[in-house]
C-alpha cells in the first residue's frame, strides 16, 4: 500500500564541506556493487585516515557511518545533519536527536551503524521520531543503494505500532514544481487499513495532490538487507538483495535533485500503555552519479571502500 503523501516540513541546511576519504581500488570508480542476501562481518576492518581534500572516484558518496556520536565534526562535515523541529509525516512535532547515535554492532561490516531509534509510551508528548539526511540538495540520477537493518518487533515494549522504516531520495521542497521522490518504506504491522508486514516501493511524480506509483512486497523482512535504487534512462528501478522488485517510467522518474534520507516514524499511536523503542540500522549508504550500477557492482564497490578502511568519500559535485 502506498504511504498517503507526509505534509510539508521546514528544512534548516548547513554548509557542506567535502572532506574525503583515500579511496584506494580502481573497482569503487565506475563500476561499485551491493550483493544478493546480505551477511555481516564482525571484522572491525582497517584503521580509517582522512585527505584533506576530496579524492576517490568521480560522482561518487559513499559512508560507512564511522562516527563517535552525533557530536562528533566530521559528521556535518561530511553533509549530514539530524533533523528536528516540527511537521510530518507522522505524529508531527516529535521529531528529536536524541534517537540518533553511532554504536558498535557485531553484524555491521565497517563495525558500526547509523542507529536510528524512535520511542513512544501511545501519546504524543511521549513521542520521539528521528530523520538523518544529507544537507545538499545534489543527488539526481544514478544509482542509490544502502545496507540496512529493518525491525520486525519492538526492541523494547508491547508489539503493534504501525511504525515506518525508510530509505528515500526526496525533493528539498513539497511544493516543488518537478517534485521528486523514490521510497523503500517497511511497515512491520501495517497501517493506514493494511496489516502488515509489507515493503513498499513509492515512485512520485506530485505531492499534493499525490500523484505516485507503488509495488507492495508483502513479506516479513526483519534482518540485514541491501537496498538499491537505479534511475536511468527514463525509469527507476528498486532492488533488494539482488531481487528486483519494481520498475516505474514515464512520469514517475526523479526531476530535480534530491537529498538523501533515512527514518524511522510513527504512522498514529494505536494504544497506550507503557513505553516501547523501534531501531532501525544503517551500515553505509553509497550513491553513483548518472551511471546505472548492478547490485553485485555496489557490493564490489563498497568491499573495495572498506577493504581499504575508507569511511567517506564525496565526489559528488554540488550545483
Amino acid at each position: 500500500m502506498s504511504q498517503p503523501r507526509r505534509p510539508s516540513r521546514r528544512r534548516a541546511w548547513t554548509a557542506l564541506a567535502l572532506p574525503a576519504l583515500l579511496c584506494a581500488l580502481a573497482a569503487c570508480s565506475a563500476g561499485p556493487a551491493a550483493g544478493g542476501g546480505d551477511a555481516g562481518s564482525d571484522a572491525a576492518g582497517p584503521a580509517r585516515s582522512t585527505s584533506p581534500t576530496p579524492t576517490g572516484p568521480p560522482g561518487t558518496l559513499f559512508d560507512d557511518f564511522d562516527y563517535t556520536g552525533v557530536g562528533d565534526a566530521s559528521f556535518a562535515e561530511h553533509g549530514w545533519r539530524i533533523r528536528g523541529g516540527g511537521g510530518g509525516p507522522g505524529i508531527k512535532d516529535t521529531w528529536s536527536a536524541e534517537g540518533a547515535s553511532f554504536p558498535a554492532d557485531p553484524a555491521a561490516e565497517g563495525g558500526g551503524v547509523l542507529r536510528l531509534r524512535s520511542s513512544t509510551d501511545g501519546t504524543a508528548p511521549g513521542t520521539t521520531q528521528v530523520e538523518v539526511q544529507t544537507t545538499s540538495r545534489k543527488f539526481f540520477t544514478g544509482t542509490f543503494a544502502a545496507r540496512v537493518h529493518l525491525s520486525d518487533e519492538p526492541t523494547s515494549g508491547r508489539d503493534g505500532d504501525h511504525v515506518v522504516q525508510t530509505f528515500f531520495p526526496i525533493s528539498p521542497a513539497d511544493s516543488s514544481e518537478n517534485y521528486s521522490e523514490l521510497d523503500f518504506e517497511y511497515l512491520p504491522n501495517g497501517g493506514w487499513g493494511s496489516v502488515g508486514p509489507q515493503l513498499d516501493n513509492v515512485s512520485w511524480y506530485k505531492a499534493d495532490p499525490p500523484d505516485r506509483v507503488h509495488h507492495t512486497l508483502e513479506r516479513r523482512l526483519g534482518g540485514w538487507h541491501t537496498m538499491v535504487i537505479t534511475a536511468m534512462d527514463g525509469k527507476v528501478t528498486y532492488s533488494l538483495d539482488g531481487e528486483k522488485l519494481f520498475t516505474s517510467s514515464g512520469k514517475y522518474v526523479p526531476r530535480e535533485r534530491m537529498d538523501i534520507h533515512f527514518s524511522n516514524w510513527f504512522i498514529d499511536l494505536p494504544f497506550a500503555g507503557g513505553p516501547r523503542t523501534w531501531d532501525m540500522k544503517v551500515d553505509w549508504v553509497y550513491y553513483k552519479a548518472d551511471e546505472a550500477v548492478s547490485p553485485a557492482e555496489v557490493r564490489t564497490a563498497v568491499d573495495g571502500f572498506q577493504s581499504t578502511g575508507t569511511a567517506h568519500v564525496d565526489t559528488v559535485p554540488t550545483p
